[in-house]
């Protein structure tokens, strides 16, 4: 199936159940605007509530992955109150919110530069390759301005120390450098990103789809925590209810007997 949004955004989803996002405004660098903002928010959370969808690709076209803010929408912006402002950027902090909080797991193919709030989309998604042609800033301080609503994210892909530095220089780091402090994971070349994306899909498919929702709940529920007795019991808890979900018996029960679980199918 696949969706042309009137505001250049493509969805095609697979007989396998994965979902492809593509940003198709080229011309203009993929940049967001405020309607953009809530026809990707809409499209995510789709996603989300969607029991066929197992795998969620976000790619663009072009030669930018995503520049950020479009220009036209900065021009409104500056005449905007305070009050416009915050529900403003609310929207584009619910948008990446929606992005990072997807059930399914996330893959961002990064073909070109990503500034601005494309970091953000790039740090909201579980996993990211880029090219070597992809660079990365963030640029707000430039403007006069600071990447607020998608610092949540973008610190934990990258830490405090290099966030401090990036957030306040506004420089671009190559794709080497955005692997080396955890932006992205891997580099690939141009030719070679469809294909590792296609590598990196096929393992998900073959992992049971609740677990690895269960998965990136675990993640997010543990990081920052101290193992403490609440921490231990909560993860107890959790691998006991996979265990005796009907998931968790399928999965065991196909591995004891030696045959592909149900959802390989």
């Amino acid at each position: 199936m696949t969706e042309t949004s009137p505001l250049a955004v493509v969805v095609a989803t697979d007989d396998r159940g994965v979902a492809r996002v593509t940003m198709a405004r080229p011309d203009l660098h993929n940049a967001f605007d405020d309607k953009l903002i809530v026809e990707l928010t809409r499209i995510f959370r789709g996603l989300d509530a969607d029991p066929a969808v197992r795998v969620v690709v976000l790619a663009a076209e072009g030669k930018s992955f995503s520049a950020g803010a479009d220009l036209n929408w900065m021009r409104r912006m500056a005449g905007y109150s305070r009050d416009e402002n915050l529900t403003d950027a609310g929207a584009l902090g619910a948008m990446v919110r929606a992005l990072n909080d997807l059930s399914k797991p996330t893959l961002a193919l990064v073909q070109g530069a990503a500034y601005g709030g494309g970091v953000g989309l790039v740090a909201a998604c579980d996993i990211a390759i880029a090219t070597p042609r992809a660079k990365f800033a963030l640029t707000e301080v430039k403007l006069g301005i600071i990447p607020a609503v998608i610092s949540p994210y973008v610190i934990n892909a990258i830490g405090l120390r290099w966030a401090r530095r990036l957030f306040v220089t506004a420089e671009a780091i190559d794709a080497d450098r955005a692997a080396e402090i955890g932006l992205i994971h891997e580099v690939v070349a141009a030719e070679d990103l469809e294909a590792a994306g296609e590598r990196l899909v096929k393992l998900l498919l073959a992992n049971g789809p609740e677990a690895m929702a269960a998965a990136k709940d675990l993640a997010f529920a543990v990081a920052g925590r101290p193992v403490d007795d609440a921490l231990v019991a909560d993860t107890a808890a959790r691998i006991a209810d996979r265990r005796a979900s009907a998931e968790g018996r399928e999965g065991l029960g196909a591995f004891l007997e030696k045959r592909p679980p149900s959802w390989r199918d």
